[in-house]
């Protein structure tokens, strides 16, 4: 499974830097200045974990992720 299948929340983060998460997957999140950094770093912190999950066979989550208000 890919980044592509999952949401993927991006906020300010008070003062300075911005938070991408993937509220799916326990601690994906990254935290960077810019927008940019923090999606590009999300991409390496998801890789991470997956093939933590593949290491043990374990699946990852499923995205029950709901959008309520955007």
């Amino acid at each position: 499974m890919s980044l592509d299948a999952y949401k993927v929340v991006l906020y300010r983060n008070q003062p300075d830097g911005w938070v991408a998460e993937v509220p799916a997957i326990r601690g994906c999140f990254a935290l960077m200045p810019t927008r940019e950094e923090a999606l590009a770093e999300l991409g390496s912190v998801f890789e991470t974990i997956a093939a933590e999950y593949d290491e043990k066979g374990i699946p990852l989550p499923a995205d029950s992720t709901a959008i309520v208000n955007a």
